[in-house]
């Protein structure tokens, strides 16, 4: 070969776009790949955590390169590891009854397959449409529900709009009641489904500066600037910043993800977490009629929340003195791509701190808070998802979801409301849909032997050590098994969970910890025996705990495109296998349930959601105190008051 391979400073460290187009060169070379072959996705195959572990600086580094392969015209799923230092296939294997996550450029195959079939033109000749270049085709993914005659196809749904030009906003049109089944290995339509001709609705839903007749005058501009530049330093996909090391990573399934992240205590480097990422995400749609009855998209598994990632733009997506950072991928030629300024890092000021104002002496302490932000956003469709992680000079660790875009609409006809959505605008509606976000977080506080403590809050009986009743007890419970740690928040014990380290005391003699401090969440109203219940079973409960397995990554299984279900967690916690004392991986579902309103139209105002790791006996005492007072401005009466 004569590509140049770059050297890199660390095992975890992304594939480059050398490596890259060397993986897929050998693939095609060793395996003479034709053109009926579409690379799905290209990833560093990750080192044990053994390897990275104990890996020091100098010591030999052996990559490796992970990959999927679909053969359209075998109609076969390929898994292959690719070393990088051998130039050669250390795996090739057939993997059976299997679909991978739908590509990029099967949507756009799939909507040109859509608008030239003759059944759908003349369906859309039966509704006044004669342009076809103005009818949007977003295809969805199937599903699995059970019909034999999508049995072992590769199928996407295709739902149609209308644009009145080019760049209006195609979801204010839906073409309801007509949608069309298409094989993507073929790219031909296999099924029409025509019902009732339902009027399109007349708002034009339009949102952009240029189409909005007045905007707001009255908003001053807001510059966040750093004159002595940001106070992170970056040696590759590593970061250092107030006592915080954090290594992080991209790929084309989950997106943005950290490796090894750790707080400096008092000269001592102690670790938190090995691995966090967005293991699976699913959003089921609660309207029975069709075709928003099949709506339960897996934007993980099926579509790639990292093969869908914007590039960033200053002042827009991030404000303020900014590093980015590109994702290096692959297109399905096997053909190396980037999206330039796919991740985010910056910092931002975030209010008080601490505060205390000692009103005798009326002397006044207050530190000021600032977070490190690190982020991407990705488009699925109508959807736009940004993620963040968030980091704290006082150790805490949270993400948030931030959830815009456009909502999924569909047509009604005049003067009629669905029970199962509300009106957006006149005879469009919004369908009532949730979104179920699961994080798989590989912790390892102090080291890799952890346990997960449940706390539920109870009132104390009443009695002569109780004399006025208002006593209550935090309660603690070590969860021992795999089945056992299957949990549900409830409010009415304030119930929470923390991870410990039960070989790892603190100096009031407690294992060190860190909690999970839940916020926003639902249950899902699919019946149990629902199709997507099954598929995405990891709904059923907020909390599993498992033990750790390199193999077991994502929540619903590695395939989850068309499955029938069973796979992933529901499948793995049958092994019941012990998480005391153990290298364990929490993981975490939260949810976010979404009841429809005409605020949402035409552009969703942004939703939040998310989790924190809340240090809890970590630390000897609040590891912030050492933060220095800002320098006072304005008027300010007192030294320390900024």
């Amino acid at each position: 070969m004569t590509t140049t391979i770059t050297k890199v400073n660390h095992p975890l460290e992304p594939l480059n776009t050398a490596e890259i187009a060397l993986a897929t060169s050998v693939v095609k070379k060793e395996k003479k790949i034709n053109d009926s072959f579409r690379f799905v996705s290209v990833t560093l195959y990750e080192p044990s955590k053994e390897t990275v572990l104990n890996f020091k600086k100098g010591d030999p580094i052996h990559r490796k390169a992970f990959i999927i392969l679909l053969d359209n015209k075998e109609e076969k799923t390929y898994e292959a590891i690719v070393s990088i230092d051998k130039e050669s296939i250390l795996k090739w294997e057939h993997i059976p009854d299997v679909q991978p996550g739908i590509m990029a450029d099967e949507f756009l195959e799939c909507e040109q397959a859509v608008k030239a079939d003759p059944e759908m033109q003349e369906a859309f000749r039966k509704r006044g449409i004669e342009d076809f270049d103005l009818v949007m085709c977003d295809p969805w993914s199937a599903g699995n529900f059970g019909l034999e005659e999508e049995e072992g196809k590769r199928i996407a749904r295709t739902i149609c709009w209308l644009k009145t030009d080019k760049y209006d906003n195609g979801y204010a049109r839906p073409i309801s009641g007509l949608h069309a089944f298409v094989d993507l290995h073929k790219m031909e339509v296999i099924k029409v489904v025509d019902h009732d001709i339902i009027p399109l609705p007349a708002n034009d839903g339009k949102y952009t500066a240029e189409s909005i007749e007045k905007l707001r005058d009255d908003i001053k501009p807001l510059e966040i600037i750093q004159p002595e530049g940001p106070s992170f330093t970056i040696n590759g996909h590593e970061i250092e910043w107030q006592k915080w090391k954090i290594r992080f990573g991209f790929n084309p399934r989950e997106g943005l993800v950290l490796h090894t992240v750790s707080y400096n205590d008092e000269g001592e480097e102690r670790p938190i977490l090995y691995r966090a990422s967005l293991s699976e995400m699913v959003v089921p749609y609660g309207d029975p009629g069709e075709p928003v009855n099949r709506n339960n998209a897996f934007d993980v598994g099926e579509y790639g929340i990292g093969m869908l990632a914007n590039s960033l733009t200053l002042g827009c997506d991030c404000l303020g003195e900014i590093q980015y950072f590109d994702a290096f991928l692959t297109d399905s030629k096997g053909n190396p791509s980037t999206i330039p300024n796919a991740i985010c890092l910056h910092e931002e000021d975030y209010g008080i701190l601490w505060k205390h104002t000692d009103f005798r002496t009326e002397k006044v302490d207050v530190r000021r808070s600032r977070r490190l932000a690190l982020s991407s956003i990705s488009t699925v469709g109508n959807y736009e998802y940004g993620f963040f992680w968030y980091f704290y000079q006082d150790g805490n660790i949270e993400f948030e979801v931030k959830l815009t875009g456009i909502l999924h609409t569909k047509a009604v006809s005049p003067g009629e409301k669905s029970t199962y959505g509300n009106l957006l605008a006149p005879q469009l509606d919004g369908p009532n849909h949730q979104h179920f976000f699961n994080m798989r977080l590989d912790m390892m506080l102090d080291g890799v032997k952890n346990s997960v403590v449940e706390v539920n809050t109870e009132s104390d009986e009443s009695g002569e050590h109780n004399p006025y009743g208002n006593a209550f007890i935090a309660k603690s419970n070590t969860l021992k098994t795999e089945k056992e740690a299957m949990r549900d928040i409830n409010l009415e014990t304030a119930r929470y969970w923390k991870v410990i380290n039960p070989n790892k005391k603190n100096w009031v003699g407690e294992p060190v910890g860190y909690k999970l401090f839940t916020g926003e969440n639902a249950f899902p109203y699919a019946h149990k025996n629902a199709s997507i219940m099954k598929r995405a079973g990891f709904m059923g409960h907020h909390l599993w705990v498992t033990k750790y397995d390199q193999g077991e990554k994502y929540a619903a299984g590695d395939y989850p495109n068309q499955h029938k279900g069973g796979e992933g967690l529901p499948k793995w916690i049958q092994k019941n296998r012990s998480i005391d004392n153990e290298d364990i991986v929490v993981w975490y579902t939260m949810g976010h349930h979404h009841i429809t309103r005409p605020e949402d139209w035409p552009v969703m105002p942004t939703a939040y959601m998310g989790f924190s790791l809340k240090p809890v006996g970590f630390f000897k005492q609040n590891p912030s105190i050492d933060v220095p007072p800002s320098k006072p401005k304005g008027n300010c009466n007192h030294s320390s008051c900024s």
